[in-house]
């Protein structure tokens, strides 16, 4: 059966995932009025008062509140607030945000509103993992004056987009050292064909490399290590907030870093799209709903 959707701010991903629900769907958007092209399938509305229906699931952004009180709108003049956002919902209907905070989630829940975070889910964040990796690859062969093949790189963290960064980078024949705590991750790196070191034990080998990828959310690179570095070496951060990496001091240092926030947004809007519009939909079986 059919569903109505409202998609109420967000980047460009969720323009795409308007499209793509919109093919079995009925969509409305709000938050999008600042030259982002949608299919003609998709209702846009210029503010949530004129939106003439209740919808059977809302889709907040990704992280869904920055404030706690509105959506994240890039790509509008005009906030959106999660009180006018409440009032679309069938008694029936669902919230589902990115990276939905305590806050924002105990708003909805006190009216009775269920709210499911699709930035948790375990097929969302393998799949987003591929474009962040292609994304941080793309950005490095930006910034440098040389091939990725044959240079030394040093990933930190071995977690999901650690494991797609090797893959990608191996097909460009890169030299691959992975820094991990556990020695599980080590021994995968190692069954991955790369070097591994202990995360404790990088200060001895930080001057060793052309390229250095973080995916950890803490800061890893302090400015000890930063001093280590060596100054032709790009620095990529890939981890949400606070990131892994001191900046003002790497940036008195003169060590050059790139922190790539909300890459897949950026680098690969209709995929990551693609992937949300899964994860909505696997949401919504688990639910007990059919697929639109």
């Amino acid at each position: 059966m059919k569903r109505t959707f409202l998609i109420a701010g967000g980047d460009l991903r969720f323009a795409a995932l308007a499209d793509v629900l919109a093919e079995e769907n009925r969509v409305y958007a709000v938050g999008f009025d600042r030259n982002v092209s949608m299919s003609d399938k998709v209702k846009t509305a210029d503010s949530v008062s004129a939106i003439d229906t209740r919808v059977d699931c809302l889709i907040l952004p990704l992280p869904a509140s920055a404030d706690g009180i509105t959506v994240s709108t890039p790509f509008s003049g005009r906030s959106i607030s999660l009180e006018s956002l409440s009032h679309t919902l069938k008694e029936t209907g669902v919230v589902l945000g990115g990276l939905v905070s305590p806050e924002v989630k105990k708003f909805f829940t006190d009216k009775n509103i269920v709210v499911a975070d699709y930035a948790k889910r375990e097929e969302f964040a393998v799949l987003n993992a591929v474009a962040t990796a292609e994304g941080a690859v793309q950005v490095a062969m930006e910034e440098l004056a040389t091939t990725i093949s044959g240079r030394k790189i040093l990933i930190l963290g071995a977690g999901r987009i650690a494991k797609v960064l090797i893959d990608v980078l191996s097909g460009f024949h890169a030299k691959i050292t992975v820094a991990a705590r556990k020695c599980c991750d080590l021994a995968w790196a190692r069954v991955y064909g790369c070097e591994s070191c202990p995360m404790d034990k990088i200060d001895g080998i930080l001057g060793d490399f052309d390229i250095i990828f973080n995916t950890v959310p803490a800061v890893i690179l302090d400015e000890s290590r930063l001093k280590k570095i060596s100054k032709s070496c790009l620095v990529i951060d890939l981890a949400s907030k606070p990131g892994g990496v001191d900046f003002d001091t790497a940036g008195s240092l003169g060590v050059r870093t790139v922190w790539l926030l909300s890459l897949p947004g950026k680098v690969a809007p209709i995929t990551s799209g693609m992937v949300i519009a899964d994860t909505v939909n696997n949401i919504l079986e688990e639910r007990g709903e059919c697929r639109g």
